[in-house]
């Protein structure tokens, strides 16, 4: 039977959603133990939230002055420490926090990573992408040795919360450090709007709102649906939003309830961002984009006129 460890992301004390995606995928595996590993200056409010996680047999919190903020290098001894106790799979989610960290860890256990797991087959086989998406292939680690993966939490539904009451053990490592790493800041956008890798609506903006200024009908939009902003990577490039809203292959997955992709034409790229989407709307001038191929609803039209008609029925 397998015996999992999620490395918990989190930021300022908060627990992000994506850990509870990655219990889901835990359960999937049949595992007889799932503990959350928290690592932190000070655990406790996150390690409290961990272990209202339904499914998390334990939590695990390390308190060390040099985890005040997740530095791969720094967490990354520290997680294999731990993961040596007996733990079969070692996983975190697929996010920016995961592909920095999880690779030293396989590194450092001399295993080969299985990335991006979005489907769990057996214990040691999972399908997961490939060709920017366009493809799915089942890999199969090895057996014998600790099998270190990331989530595509985009695949998972968050495990619910509330109803556990895991317990909390405190733990320490002598694990040493390195000291040639050090924090310096933390440059991210701050915004009353939903978080864009866990909201349930999302309005994506591409490359024909033509400017910055342009961009807020997108904001208005979203703010009438409560909804987080997006773009696509032309979008990006062209400087009309920040980098941090770029959804797709190089940018953010995700998976949202309800998504508006307004003014994107549907490059395989962008696509790939919002496979799992439940309902997508397109809007675009051009009747042959890609987009509305994809689309459960879709408008022709210039979205100049469309999207304020739309803002005003709402």
């Amino acid at each position: 039977m397998a015996k999992v460890l999620i490395v918990a992301e989190h930021l300022d004390g908060k627990l992000n959603s994506s850990t509870a995606r990655c219990v889901t995928c835990a359960n999937a595996l049949g595992a007889e133990a799932i503990d959350v590993l928290v690592l932190a200056a000070d655990p406790s409010a996150v390690a409290a939230d961990a272990a209202k996680i339904d499914g998390v047999s334990k939590v695990l919190a390390v308190a060390r002055a040099e985890n005040a903020h997740a530095l791969a290098a720094v967490l990354a001894p520290q997680v294999v420490a731990i993961a040596k106790d007996g733990y079969s799979h070692v996983l975190a989610p697929s996010t920016t926090f995961g592909k920095d960290l999880m690779p030293r860890i396989a590194a450092l256990l001399g295993v080969a990573q299985v990335s991006d797991i979005m489907a769990v087959e057996s214990a040691h086989t999972f399908k997961r992408p490939i060709y920017a998406g366009n493809a799915i292939i089942t890999v199969e680690a090895p057996a014998g040795s600790v099998l270190v993966g990331t989530v595509r939490t985009a695949s998972y539904a968050a495990a619910a919360s509330g109803a556990n009451a895991a317990p909390v053990e405190a733990r320490t490592t002598d694990a040493a450090v390195p000291s040639h790493t050090r924090f310096v800041e933390l440059a991210q956008g701050k915004s009353d709007r939903p978080d864009l890798q866990g909201a349930s609506r999302v309005i994506s903006g591409g490359r024909a709102l033509a400017s910055s200024d342009n961009f807020a009908i997108i904001y208005q939009l979203a703010d009438k649906l409560g909804a987080a902003v997006g773009a696509s990577r032309a979008a990006v490039d062209a400087g009309y939003v920040p980098s941090d809203l770029q959804v797709g292959q190089t940018g953010k997955i995700i998976a949202p309830e309800l998504y508006f992709a307004i003014g994107i034409s549907g490059a395989i790229q962008h696509l790939t961002g919002i496979k799992d989407a439940g309902t997508i709307v397109a809007i675009n001038k051009d009747a042959e984009a890609p987009i509305f191929e994809i689309a459960d609803f879709g408008l022709v039209g210039d979205l100049f006129k469309i999207v304020p008609e739309l803002e005003q029925a709402l």
